[in-house]
């Protein structure tokens, strides 16, 4: 059986490839994908060749070709004999998939979908445990003031989220005014340029002090200087944005040491495997529990779809990944590939 698949065979270059689907294991699940949502940090880095000096295999050299998308949804094709949870033709979502036409995924990585789901917002539900478990890492409690640096994908889920956890008030931070637009929208209280005059005073102004909670999302050593000067006393950063360049210098002693901060690692892997714990929950219990509220309607991340395309389009949607400074979210429809 063959399945055609979205490779970067080099950097900027993206092309659609025919490869043989893997074999089917034991507790495997076959889905043919229906959408796949473009988590456009981690995916633009990957297109144009950045190396992920930040994860466990400290790697030097980039290295081609790069598969991704890892946040869809579809239907199941088959299951393995030791599958009971999904049955063919259910409706699931999936975590850690690939933008492909068919996908082999271990089972525990298939959430079947309620039938007031759509596949569109199923497609939303893994990367939005990459900001949920940034969240649970800083231990907000309710009325706790927080920011946001950066209002791409995980900016604006981490808003919901922030917003359904009680975070008052909340701060959305971003340079492009139409991001501004979208987080004053989808919940954030206040929102602020981090290049206006004053910046860090103003967020100070409105939070009676400064941020006790921030969820630092662009990866940039200049927004994770910025966002601790907006920071209470022993205020929590977490560091959901990947920063692969670490040509940036902080001063610690004055931002970090004094005011008893604390920066807190918030890799999406940097999380339990099969266990979860107080403020380190598992990606499928994270999934499980992003399921638990959309179908009780606290919360819903479809809206922030900002434009889907067809995989057949593909090319030049990535084409703009790659060049465009402010990148909209984007699914990829597969249910007409040719």
């Amino acid at each position: 059986m063959k399945s055609k698949n979205i490779v970067f065979t080099k950097p900027y270059t993206t092309e659609l490839i025919e490869e043989e689907v893997k074999p089917l294991g034991e507790n495997d699940v076959l889905v043919r994908l229906a959408f796949s949502t473009i988590s456009s940090g981690t995916e633009r880095a990957n297109l144009v060749g950045e190396v992920n000096v930040s994860v466990a295999s400290y790697r030097t050299v980039a290295k081609f070709p790069r598969r991704v998308g890892y946040s869809s949804s579809g239907t199941v094709e088959a299951i393995g004999s030791g599958v009971t949870d999904v049955n063919i033709g259910d409706r699931v979502a999936l975590s850690w998939s690939k933008h492909a036409q068919f996908c082999v995924v271990p089972s525990h990585h298939v959430y079947k979908l309620d039938d007031s789901i759509s596949l569109e917002e199923g497609a939303t539900w893994h990367i939005s445990t990459f900001p949920m478990a940034a969240i649970r890492k800083c231990k907000i409690e309710i009325g706790e003031s927080a920011i946001v640096m950066g209002v791409g994908v995980l900016g604006m889920m981490a808003i919901k989220l922030l917003k359904a956890a009680g975070a008052c008030p909340l701060i959305a931070v971003d340079p492009d005014e139409k991001k501004r637009s979208i987080a004053k929208k989808i919940g954030a209280d206040y929102v602020f340029d981090p290049f206006e005059e004053g910046f860090a005073n103003k967020v100070k102004e409105v939070t009676g002090g400064g941020a006790n909670v921030a969820i630092e999302v662009t990866g940039n050593g200049k927004a994770l200087d910025g966002v601790l000067d907006c920071m209470a006393k022993y205020g929590r950063v977490a560091l959901l944005g990947c920063t692969r360049s670490s040509d940036f210098t902080i001063d610690y002693y004055r931002k970090v040491h004094g005011p008893g901060i604390t920066l807190i690692g918030a890799h999406t892997n940097a999380r339990p495997d099969h266990e979860s714990a107080p403020t380190l929950w598992t990606t499928r219990d994270d999934v499980l529990a992003v399921q638990k509220m959309v179908r009780h309607g606290r919360l819903s991340f479809i809206d922030l779809v900002e434009e889907t395309h067809s995989v057949n389009n593909y090319r030049s949607v990535f084409d703009r990944l790659a060049n465009e400074k402010s990148f909209p979210v984007i699914q990829l429809d597969w249910r007409y590939l040719k």
